[in-house]
């Protein structure tokens, strides 16, 4: 890291815990809630305003994904990440009295940032968290630590340039497990959010403490006889390429139903994708998948040397000619193929065939691995998508568009700082971290006729 002093960077976990806590406090006894939203406003302005600069550090930090692809998905969640007017409220009135059901702050929150979003995850989360009044301790991952850092103090610059107080959201210079654990166990963190794999959200959950978790998805996509195929090979490429497929919610396999799949892979090449051959995929497979030992909990795990990397890189590692800058490359396969049934977070498509759509469903179910993450259906036929969202049950489900279309990005929807799959919260909003409170006037006391 950088010889600069960052506002919210600390050299020991002890001291920007203790900070982090001394924030809270100020932000709950002297600002109101309309002064919280004119920080948040000032934290957007700041954040758009280095959009570049923070997603070129980013890139270049942790080598994933696509710089471009980085603008577009860091400046869509600095916009559009709900605030304060996005908390509920509920009131009972009657002649008994009144009855409100408010959200309050937890306080002080652990928070992990993964290193495929290091920046989006801190503005975000610090957004939705401080509508409702809480501070934050990042750890962040140790391979967007730059980047982490940047933006911490860009997000305190902005609090503290608007009346608020210094180090609502810190983190330690140097973050690991040994950061991670003291965060986890300090008292006044009563609430842990995460994102990252099954081992992570193990360690969260066993904390015992209340934990927001977003983990591992293997979103599968389905290709109806009903569909646009031109349009769903255009706008699943795009998605799932999209910075390189890092984002769990991205598209990461796809069902065609038999009597489209040789027009889907025409439109597939069309669209100027790569068609490996078979020869070639399994050259692939085994230079990307790397197999685990025996009794782990899944056979294989993406090889990461080679995830979030452009297309070309890898194609290129691997000895397989081609030209240009290709979004994606696909090949068509087995359904039992690792490529299926591994979240690879690649842009490697692996395309296979169904003799029905209820085949279709069937195996894209069994590929998610029950995840509960994300999953879509390209299908003019509402029973067809009616059908596979309950079977599929994920918390993130699209019809005729990119999975990111839920997010407002070609839908409609807010953007979210953690899709809290394994804990349940599903797209999170300030209310996700925040304690729901119950205020009551009885005996007839604020009501009037």
């Amino acid at each position: 890291m950088s010889e600069k002093t960052y506002i919210g960077v600390f050299e020991k976990i002890e001291d920007a815990c203790e900070a982090a806590r001394v924030a809270q406090l100020e932000l709950m006894a002297k600002h109101t809630t309309e002064e919280r939203q004119a920080m948040i406003e000032k934290i957007k302005e700041y954040a758009l305003a280095d959009l570049e600069k923070i997603c070129m550090m980013e890139w270049t930090e942790t080598g994933y994904g696509r710089y471009e692809d980085k603008v577009d998905k860091n400046g869509g969640s600095f916009q559009m990440t709900p605030d304060t007017r996005d908390i509920p409220v509920q009131v009972y009135s009657g002649s008994k009295g009144l009855t409100v059901d408010y959200y309050a702050p937890f306080g002080v929150v652990g928070a992990i940032t993964p290193v495929t979003n290091p920046a989006s995850t801190i503005v975000a989360n610090t957004i939705c968290n401080m509508a409702v009044g809480n501070s934050l301790v990042f750890n962040p991952h140790p391979g967007g630590v730059n980047a982490a850092a940047y933006t911490v103090d860009l997000v305190n610059r902005a609090i503290v340039d608007c009346g608020g107080p210094a180090n609502v959201c810190v983190m330690p210079a140097k973050p690991t497990m040994d950061t991670l654990d003291y965060i986890i166990n300090y008292p006044p963190v009563r609430l842990i959010l995460g994102t990252g794999g099954p081992a992570m959200v193990k360690t969260i959950m066993a904390s015992g403490k209340k934990a927001i978790c977003a983990g591992p998805g293997n979103p599968p996509s389905i290709i109806d006889s009903s569909a646009d195929i031109k349009r769903a090979a255009y706008e699943v490429t795009m998605s799932s390429t999209f910075d390189n497929n890092i984002l769990c919610v991205a598209e990461k396999e796809i069902f065609v139903v038999a009597d489209v799949f040789d027009e889907f892979i025409k439109a597939m090449e069309e669209v100027g994708n790569v068609h490996l051959t078979p020869e070639q995929a399994e050259k692939l497979t085994e230079m990307c998948l790397n197999k685990n030992p025996e009794g782990a909990d899944e056979p294989y795990a993406a090889n990461k040397k080679y995830v979030g990397k452009n297309a070309s890189v890898i194609l290129e590692a691997a000895g397989i000619p081609v030209e240009g800058d290709p979004r994606l490359a696909f090949f068509e396969a087995d359904n039992m193929h690792p490529f299926v049934q591994t979240e690879q977070m690649m842009p490697i498509m692996p395309i296979v065939k169904c003799d029905s759509f209820e085949q279709a469903c069937e195996r894209a179910v069994y590929a998610e691995h029950d995840n509960k993450h994300s999953a879509s259906c390209w299908t003019k036929d509402l029973y067809h998508a009616t059908q596979f969202g309950k079977m599929i049950n994920t918390t993130v489900y699209v019809m005729n568009g990119r999975t990111f279309a839920a997010f407002g990005l070609g839908g409609n929807g807010s953007n979210s700082p953690t899709i809290a799959t394994p804990t349940g919260e599903g797209p999170t909003g300030p209310q996700s971290f925040a304690r729901k409170r119950r205020f009551c006037m009885a005996d007839g006391q604020g009501f009037t006729i």
